[in-house]
């Protein structure tokens, strides 16, 4: 029998399949090979500075998923240059972290980071990037965020 999480990520897998937010495409086979672990697909947005780019994004949903955000990171050979993502793909988002609700979905996490990319004016790493990639841990939910720049 499937716990509430599993149920849960059967019924977002489903939506990701039939609704996907605007250049998002889940990859079935991995998602149904391990429900625990997504790849989407992202292709940077019309009119932005990602435009024609393409990009992957991992989820890890654990046990407790929805309760607990997924982690969320950024793979693959292309990562965006890009002031909230640090080039080892972890993404400085609030909702990833101490901003996560139950609510949130899937869906809403990709909207904020297409959002993220869309709304950059300027493409360059953190400032801390150097120093960040060799100190962090592999999980960027175990880092301590601290979310100071609301303009990107």
């Amino acid at each position: 029998m499937a716990s509430p999480s599993q149920k849960r990520l059967q019924r977002e897998l489903k939506l990701m399949q039939s609704e996907p937010p605007p250049g998002m495409k889940v990859d079935h086979e991995v998602a149904m090979q391990d429900l625990t672990r997504w790849i989407i697909n992202v292709e940077g947005a019309a009119g932005t500075l990602y435009e024609g780019e393409h990009f992957q994004l991992q989820f890890k949903f654990g046990t407790r998923y929805p309760f607990d955000s997924p982690q969320v990171m950024f793979t693959g050979p292309n990562i965006p240059i890009h002031p909230h993502v640090y080039s080892n793909g972890h993404i400085c988002l609030s909702i990833l972290t101490e901003d996560w609700s139950p609510a949130l979905s899937v869906q809403a996490v990709c909207l904020s980071i297409v959002s993220m990319l869309s709304s950059c004016k300027e493409k360059k790493r953190p400032q801390d990037n150097t120093f960040y990639i060799k100190t962090c841990h592999k999980n960027p939910k175990k880092t301590k965020w601290w979310y100071h720049d609301d303009k990107v």
